[in-house]
Order: C-alpha cells, then sequence, then structure tokens
C-alpha cells in the first residue's frame, strides 16, 4: 500500500534549486536508504514528506489516517523531564489500548453477540499486534538496556550529552513504533552492538522506514532500496550499499556506451553539416537545429560520466590502493600502562608498538575508554602506571567539537593564515587554495565564508582539508565520520589510505574501518585490550556466532537436563524419512526460485512504469506473500539441515 506518494515536486532555496520534479513513493515494509551530498536535498525531502515545508510545486499525497515520526539530529525535551518519564510519555497511547483492550475483553464474556465491542477489540488486538505491544514492559527494558539508558533512567534528559538524548529519543520511536519512522544518521553516537540490535529491531518488526545514513553496512543491511539525490534529481536503485555501486557501475557503462553511440552520430552529421548544407539550407534547419542540440548533449555527457567515474573510483581505490612502501620507524613504545577514571577501570597493563605506517582504529561499546586512550597518547591525560616512549614527531589531531577552527576567520583565511592563495599539502604538493577544497565539495563562493556560518558537517569537512595540509607525522582522529555525507567520506578515505604517517582513529563505522584499518585495538572492557590484524566485521562475526554457540549449548544444556528420560524410551533415527529426504534436496531450488520472484517484483516496484502496469497494490502485496513462503521453506531448510548434522554425530 503506497503511504506517501509525491509527484513533480520541486524546491528552491533563492537560486538553488534542491529538489526539482522530484518523484517518489513509499510503500508499507519498505526501508529506503536516501543518500548524496551535502546540501542536495536530503533533508528537504524529509521536511516536506513531515510536512515542516510546502514544496514550490508538485502534488504531495499522504495517507492522512498514519502516523509519521522523525528522529532529528537534535531532538529537544522539556527541561523538566527524566530519561523514564521521556520514554514513558511516548508509551500513554498504548498502555491506554491495552488497557482498554482488558476491559472490553472481561466484558464480552458476558456480552459476546455485542458488535460494536466485537468490533473495538479487533482494531485494539491489531493495533497491540502492529506496535508487538503485549509484553510492553518486557519490551521497555529490552530497548533500554540494549541502548545503554538504564544507568540515567532517573536522570533529566536535558543534563545528558547530545548523542545520549539521541539514544533517548531514538529509544521512543522504536517503543512507540509509527506508520512510518523518519531516521537521520540514526547510526550517529552508537556503538557497533547498539546498531546491531538496532539492525534486528528495524527488520524484526517491520517498520516502514526512510532513512539517511553513512553506514554503508547498515544500509546494507537495512535497506530495501537506495535513492540518491543530486542536481535536485533523485535517483533510486535497488537494495543497500552495495548494490547501489554495482547497479551505479553499470549506469557508467550505458552512460559510456551511449556516448560513443553520440559520438558516431555526431561524425556522420559533421560529414552533412560540412558537405551538403548550401543546397538544402531551407528545408533542413530543423536537422540543423537537432545536430546543435546533439553537440551539446555530447560536452555534457563527458562531465556526467567522470562524476560517476570518479566516485567509483574513489570507492574502489580505498579498497585496492597501492600503498608506497617506506622504511617504517617507531613513534610510541607502549610498556604495561594503566588507567582508571571515576574508580572504573578503562586500561589495564597493555602494551604494544605504534610504528610510523600503521592504520590502527580503536573500536568497542561506548564508555570503555577508547577517547581515554587518545587523549594519552596526546598527553593530555596522565598515566596511572607504565610508560609511553614517544619518538620525535608531529600529531595531528581532529576531535568532534573542532576545537582546531576559528569561527570567526573565513575559509581562505583558515588555509592561508599568512596571505596568499597557495597551501602546501603534507605530501609536498602546492595547491591553489580553491583546488585543494574542490576535492572537499566546496564551491569557489565559499572561500569567503565564515566558519561560524558554516554547518556541522561542512565544518567537520574544513577541519578534515586542514589536517592534510599540515607537517605531521601522526593523524589522530576521533570519530571522523560523523556529520559527513557519503561522498565526503569517500574523499576522506582516499586521503587516508595514501597518507604516509601512522594513523590512530576511533570509529564505530565498521565499513569504514574495515577499508583504512590494519590493526585493531579492540576495547573489551574492565580495561581488557587486545589487538587484532583481521578485519573488523570479520572480528565482529566471530564474536557473534561464539556468543549464539554459547547460548545453543546452555538451551543444549537445559533441555538436555529435561528431556534426558524421554529421550531413552525413544527408538534413535539414524537417517531422514523418504518423505524429509526428497523435502530436502528439493529446497535448495524451491528457495532459488523464490529469491529469483523477490528480486524481479523489487525491481518492478523501483519502476513506475512496470508497478503502474500492473498495479502497485498488486504487486507489494504479492512481494509480501513471497516474502513469507521464502521465510517458510529457508525456515524449513536449515531445520532439516540440523537435523542432518544430528544424526550425522
Amino acid at each position: 500500500m503506497a503511504l506517501v506518494d509525491l509527484q513533480n515536486i520541486s524546491k528552491q532555496y533563492d537560486t538553488k534549486i534542491v529538489l526539482k520534479d522530484v518523484d517518489f513513493t513509499l510503500l508499507q515494509g519498505q526501508r529506503i536508504a536516501v543518500i548524496g551530498q551535502n546540501g542536495q536535498g536530503k533533508s528537504t525531502l524529509f521536511k516536506v514528506i513531515m510536512r515542516q515545508i510546502e514544496p514550490d510545486s508538485g502534488i504531495l499525497a499522504i495517507d492522512k489516517s498514519i502516523t509519521i515520526e522523525m528522529l532529528d539530529q537534535n531532538p529537544q525535551f522539556e527541561p523538566t523531564i527524566t530519561v523514564k518519564e521521556a520514554i514513558a510519555a511516548v508509551l500513554v497511547e498504548l498502555q491506554n489500548a491495552k488497557i482498554e483492550y482488558d476491559e472490553i475483553s472481561n466484558r464480552l464474556i458476558n456480552e459476546y453477540e455485542n458488535q460494536d465491542l466485537l468490533k473495538r477489540h479487533s482494531e485494539l488486538c491489531a493495533y497491540l499486534d502492529y506496535h508487538n505491544a503485549w509484553e510492553l514492559d518486557t519490551k521497555v527494558d529490552r530497548v533500554v538496556e540494549q541502548l545503554h539508558l538504564k544507568e540515567y533512567e532517573d536522570k533529566l534528559v536535558s543534563l545528558l550529552s547530545g548523542g545520549e538524548q539521541r539514544r533517548v529519543s531514538l529509544a521512543g520511536l522504536l517503543l512507540k513504533k509509527p506508520d512510518i519512522l523518519l531516521l537521520d544518521e540514526p547510526t550517529n553516537h552508537l556503538d557497533v552492538y547498539m546498531v546491531e540490535f538496532l539492525e534486528q529491531m528495524l527488520l524484526k518488526e517491520n517498520f516502514t522506514l526512510l532513512f539517511i545514513s553513512h553506514d554503508r553496512y547498515f544500509i546494507d543491511n537495512i535497506a530495501t532500496s537506495t535513492v540518491e539525490l543530486d542536481g535536485g534529481a533523485l535517483r533510486r536503485f535497488h537494495g543497500g550499499y552495495t548494490q547501489y555501486l554495482e547497479q551505479k557501475e553499470q549506469l557508467l557503462q550505458n552512460l559510456q556506451k551511449e556516448h560513443d553511440d553520440l559520438l558516431d552520430i555526431l561524425k556522420r552529421e559533421q560529414y552533412w553539416m560540412q558537405h551538403g548544407i548550401s543546397a538544402r539550407r531551407k528545408r533542413n534547419e530543423r536537422r540543423k537545429s537537432e545536430y546543435l542540440q546533439l553537440k551539446e548533449t555530447v560536452k555534457t555527457n563527458p562531465a556526467q560520466i567522470n562524476k560517476i567515474r570518479l566516485q567509483l573510483q574513489r570507492e574502489q581505490r580505498s579498497f585496492n590502493g597501492e600503498k608506497i612502501q617506506n622504511k617504517r620507524k617507531q613513534l610510541f613504545e607502549v610498556n604495561n600502562i594503566s588507567k582508571q577514571l571515576g574508580g572504573k577501570v578503562l586500561i589495564k597493563d597493555f602494551t604494544t608498538r605504534i610504528l610510523q605506517k600503521d592504520k590502527i582504529a580503536i573500536v568497542g561499546p561506548n564508555g570503555t575508554g577508547k577517547s581515554t586512550l587518545l587523549k594519552i597518547f596526546l598527553e593530555t591525560l596522565s598515566l596511572d602506571s607504565g610508560e609511553i616512549k614517544k619518538g620525535d614527531f608531529k600529531i595531528g589531531y581532529f576531535d568532534q567539537h573542532r576545537t582546531m577552527l576559528d569561527n570567526e576567520k573565513n575559509i581562505i583565511e583558515t588555509f592561508c593564515p599568512l596571505g596568499g592563495d597557495r597551501v602546501k599539502l603534507s605530501d609536498g604538493r602546492d595547491l591553489h587554495v580553491y583546488g585543494y577544497l574542490k576535492n572537499f565539495l566546496f564551491p569557489r563562493e565559499y572561500l569567503d565564508k565564515k566558519i561560524g556560518a558554516l554547518s556541522g558537517g561542512e565544518k567537520n569537512r574544513v577541519a578534515l582539508a586542514l589536517l592534510f595540509t599540515k607537517d605531521i607525522d601522526c593523524l589522530i582522529l576521533d570519530e571522523p565520520t560523523n556529520d559527513l555525507d557519503l561522498p565526503t567520506i569517500n574523499i576522506l578515505e582516499e586521503y587516508l589510505i595514501n597518507f604516509q604517517g601512522a594513523l590512530i582513529f576511533v570509529s564505530h563505522d565498521r565499513y569504514f574501518v574495515d577499508k583504512i584499518a590494519d590493526k585493531l585495538f579492540i576495547f573489551r572492557g574492565e580495561g581488557e585490550i587486545i589487538e587484532s590484524m583481521q578485519p573488523y566485521s570479520e572480528y565482529l562475526e566471530i564474536e557473534k556466532e561464539l556468543q549464539d554457540l554459547s547460548d545453543y549449548e546452555k538451551e543444549v544444556s537445559t533441555k538436555a537436563t529435561t528431556t534426558e528420560p524421554i529421550i531413552k524410551e525413544q527408538k534413535k533415527q539414524t537417517k531422514l524419512t523418504f518423505k524429509e529426504q526428497k523435502e530436502y534436496e528439493s529446497l535448495p531450488t524451491i528457495i532459488e526460485e523464490i529469491e529469483q520472484k523477490i528480486e524481479e517484483l523489487g525491481i518492478c516496484l523501483s519502476n513506475p512504469k512496470c508497478y503502474e502496469q500492473r498495479g502497485i497494490v498488486v504487486v507489494s502485496a504479492e512481494l509480501e506473500e513471497v516474502k513469507k513462503e521464502y521465510e517458510t521453506k529457508v525456515e524449513r531448510y536449515l531445520e532439516l539441515e540440523m537435523k542432518v548434522e544430528e544424526l550425522k554425530s
């Protein structure tokens, strides 16, 4: 069912066109990622859907019976409300519905033929089902615990940090489950374990979702489709970020082929123009006009093709970029260091060495001491015990507060404090300041803008660009991808890959860590830090598998205790039954066919020509049915596969 339908929506601020004749449809159960450079209209699209701003033109059709709510970057709370009260406030409607349901259930014992009561009872049942609110207290406890809000329950929300306030707001929205949930960078200030919980809840409870995110693994795990806003236009892609890149590559190939075909046509037309125009000028003015238009198209195509190619090359170089091998000197020698803060052990007997070209990600749950280790390296925090031997080298530091920037200076003063218009980069290159800042997506007119007038994301881009103009041997970064859009993150990754010094950074962005880091410092809590050379996502996957195995062993142990007498009385089965064996052999083929069907229906739903021809409601309903069948078949196959393994053992 279409919940939101935008047709030919346009929005302009002064001379800047943000949305131009945009068409967009959101169906029930879809989870759509919105990506694009900052300033390209992502937030504007959200505000149009929320009816916070009116478009300049176009048709906005939103089902009036549904609720739409949004997680803001900076949520607002009453100054006197506690965390517990803030969460309780969003659950009043659900709690009242549960109370009314129980009351009507009791009345129906004696009034079982009352049609009005039966109808209301059915409505409340569907409402509580949709919000999974039958065990609301248990659900609240789980969300509060997983988002690490338990310890703050009795604190005023206004006294919490910005990241903690966002977690309170997110908890309320997850529990309330509006018909459409809009999330603006939901993974900011969440550690990887909170992100995993968020992913599980969004999928399990089948949220209808529109979200902006720079976390590419989150997009891959959650999105049913991805839309890109660029130059006022919206382009839709099937699937998550990986599929977006694959389809973008195909788009590039198609554009290149079209461009090559146009060049062939242009050559033929040029010959005709040179040899035949005199005799046929009057009757061929139209052809001449088409030729000139074609010439303009050929001129503009390379710019579009090069833009897409550059984006894809940045993505590829981040994974495969060759690194120049220099002789590596030792920067830090860390010997048995320990640190406590507020009576909590954060670092205990940690020993390591950091060499010149090391690229180290510091990862782990929030509150375990990651930023503390950065401060120790920066010598802004003393040790309780142990020592760090530091060589003679220069450090560049980027923090989330951007303390290296002066809000009163404009951009050109920031990069050229002694005057002039050129900057020298850490790799020795000498560039014009605009030529350099263009790489960080700043237009020429921004050079005279005051730092204080920039957005948070723009300030981050300035601060990061400034770091690479410094003569430094070691970069220390604290959550560098926060408030950055995906194009800027790709640029940052390219610079970091090519940086010849050491890199030490804290990040919860799994994709970013996998690309950049060649070593991990993993904070496991209670002062324990382990070193690992494996990709972060691989470490997390193994950690999850170990936890699942531990949970499974406990479950098996419990079952063995309670069922042992029954098992002894039963005849042991040594192989699958004939019917089970046939089913086991046929299911993989059936599952593959269903997967193909899901893909075809998904592509149809992203193509207006297809879903308009067949009927968007019909296609959507068919997709939901096929998905249910898929889940049933996969679950049955896994059940049989587990049985086969048990029989073998």
